[in-house]
């Protein structure tokens, strides 16, 4: 893989106003009942939010989302395995799509440029860690982690899960959660980096063993170091397997402003 640093041309931005409530509306929306007209008014900032993320991501490629912790910095080894996961993907001509932060987000990003690839951010503003990366073409900036995740499930059509804490299994498990139940379809769902996985999958075959989860649920996850074996699974990917749905992307219409 190549280490030359590449130019970075300016992300396409797409943000939401107010941003000074950015750190308590989402607060509000859990804390329980609030007046009829509070809820009307936040179902409606609810709703622009998933306008913006559909307007923003309506013409993109196939994409893989790559999830990873924010927290691991370049050098560390999980970042260079994100840096080569990242170049793989574009290498097979799909856009990487990632919570566009920092750590393994960065890395991936930043592997996709270098590939060649087209690179995607579906940023959250936390109290900390989570600022944008400089490797995204186009980024959205969510304010609801919920409709984040949404985006990340939509557009994608494989999961790549490296090193990461509680976001990464939220994410994680989300996306095996919604191929189990049947609610998207059987998409590649990876685990890379086998030595930090390894103690979860050990904890997956015993609930396997006590039949919470049935084998199929298993062995729909892969847990691999191997490049190789990502170029196989992303091969499994419907916009691979059904080439003739390429020839069928949204076309912009200029009165929608697209």
């Amino acid at each position: 893989m190549s280490t030359v640093d590449h130019p970075v041309p300016s992300p396409e931005i797409v943000k939401p106003s107010h941003r000074k409530t950015w750190d308590v509306d989402e607060l509000k929306l859990l804390e329980g009942p609030r007046s009829r007209t509070g809820e009307f008014f936040r179902l409606l900032r609810i709703m622009n939010e998933f306008l913006r993320g559909f307007r923003a991501l309506h013409f993109i490629g196939p994409c893989v989302s790559v999830f990873g912790s924010a927290r691991f910095p370049e050098g560390h080894p999980h970042y260079e395995l994100g840096r080569k996961v990242g170049q793989t993907i574009a290498e097979e001509r799909f856009c990487v799509m990632t919570g566009g932060g920092p750590g393994i987000m960065e890395a991936a990003n930043r592997g996709c440029k270098e590939g060649g690839g087209y690179s995607l951010g579906c940023n959250i503003v936390l109290p900390r860690e989570q600022s944008t990366n400089p490797y995204l073409d186009r980024y959205v900036t969510f304010r609801y982690f919920f409709v984040r995740k949404v985006m990340l499930v939509k557009y994608s059509e494989a999961f790549v899960i490296l090193p990461g804490g509680f976001g990464t299994l939220d994410e994680a498990f989300e996306a095996a959660t919604l191929i189990q139940t049947g609610k998207i379809y059987d998409f590649p769902l990876v685990f890379m980096g086998v030595d930090y996985w390894q103690p979860m999958f050990e904890f997956l075959r015993s609930m396997l063993h006590q039949k919470t989860i049935d084998p199929i649920d298993f062995d729909s996850l892969v847990l691999t170091d191997s490049l190789d074996v990502l170029r196989e699974q992303l091969a499994k990917c419907p916009s691979r397997m059904y080439e003739d749905r390429l020839g069928k992307r949204p076309t912009r219409k200029w009165w929608l402003r697209e």
